[in-house]
């Protein structure tokens, strides 16, 4: 039997780069903890120093079939985040977004659990309006190759406001941008991973187009302590809510400062920029600094800083 007092949290997708860092802190903030994950990006040594705690539990389970449990809340942030790992298998992908949606939306119902969606910026598209505020709708290539991670990702926000309207489900969406830190996968296609792990082994850093394109980076501590105020938040809270650091940097910018602190001699290699890539990301944070009393703390220098590090001593670059 579960303590009356001390609620006990699914986090889908629970050993990925994210869901670590969330199930990480669910403990220290004393809550009991199943971490679910099919392991297809997510990797059990980002939560193997958390199996000792009597607390925590994993389950390898994939969120596109039904899952029968007994929690309060529910973190869903099961899906590959990354273009080469969501394009790999696209039409799994949306079937994670969107059948995932439904299985936990409910699951979330027949428990009477609140339920927080880990949506995403790209829903937004390549942008006409910036920065980016909840209220705009998007402009995004339904037929692309990015399409199955930025439409199921739409779509699992359409399946959280209707189960909101039609069965009065708790429901929290979050919009998460760029977000990077410890943990993110070496070979992830990401930018900051990308240019850190490049950076360190001394090859040439990529640069897709003429690198002016911009990005704002969100060091994941501060993206979970966002998330865990928007769970927390009264029942009339829905969201959507942008969670993401509003300081923008051009990829060239980004490219030059991953240079200086890594104090590699690596030189920079333009690479055709890939179909549908956004040319500016950046994040309106007004409804969360508003709703949650939130924004980021950690600057890029002291954010990449701390993923360098972890890179040097985890990150597997023979």
């Amino acid at each position: 039997m579960r303590s009356l007092s001390r609620p006990r949290v699914l986090v889908t997708g629970g050993a990925g780069f994210l869901g670590s860092h969330l199930c990480e802190r669910l403990l220290a903030d004393g809550h009991d903890v199943l971490c679910v994950d099919n392991f297809f990006t997510g990797s059990r040594d980002n939560v193997l120093h958390l199996l000792g705690n009597p607390r925590f539990e994993l389950l390898r389970h994939d969120v596109t079939f039904p899952l029968y449990v007994e929690v309060d809340q529910i973190y869903n942030l099961a899906c590959p985040a990354s273009p080469i790992h969501y394009q790999l298998d696209p039409v799994q992908t949306t079937k994670t977004s969107v059948h995932g949606a439904i299985n936990m939306l409910g699951l979330a119902k027949r428990v009477n659990a609140s339920i927080l969606q880990a949506s995403t910026s790209e829903v937004y598209g390549d942008p006409e309006v910036h920065p980016q505020q909840e209220g705009y709708w998007g402009r995004v290539n339904p037929v692309g190759p990015r399409a199955c991670y930025d439409e199921g990702k739409r779509c699992a926000e359409t399946l959280f406001f209707d189960y909101f309207r039609q069965h009065g489900l708790r429901i929290k969406v979050a919009r998460i941008f760029n977000t990077y830190g410890p943990r993110m996968h070496p070979n992830d296609g990401r930018v900051v991973s990308n240019f850190i792990v490049q950076a360190l082994r001394g090859a040439p850093i990529t640069l897709y187009g003429d690198g002016q394109q911009t990005r704002s980076f969100c060091y994941v501590d501060d993206l979970i302590e966002g998330l865990i105020r928007l769970m927390n938040t009264p029942d009339e809270v829905t969201g959507p809510v942008n969670l993401g650091n509003p300081v923008e940097f051009t990829i060239r910018e980004l490219a030059e400062q991953v240079l200086a602190q890594t104090r590699s001699q690596s030189s920079l290699l333009q690479e055709p920029l890939p179909q549908d890539d956004p040319r500016q990301r950046q994040p309106d944070i007004d409804l969360a600094r508003q709703l949650l009393g939130w924004e980021p703390a950690v600057p890029l220098a002291d954010g990449l800083e701390r993923t360098i590090d972890y890179f040097r001593h985890h990150g597997d670059l023979a």
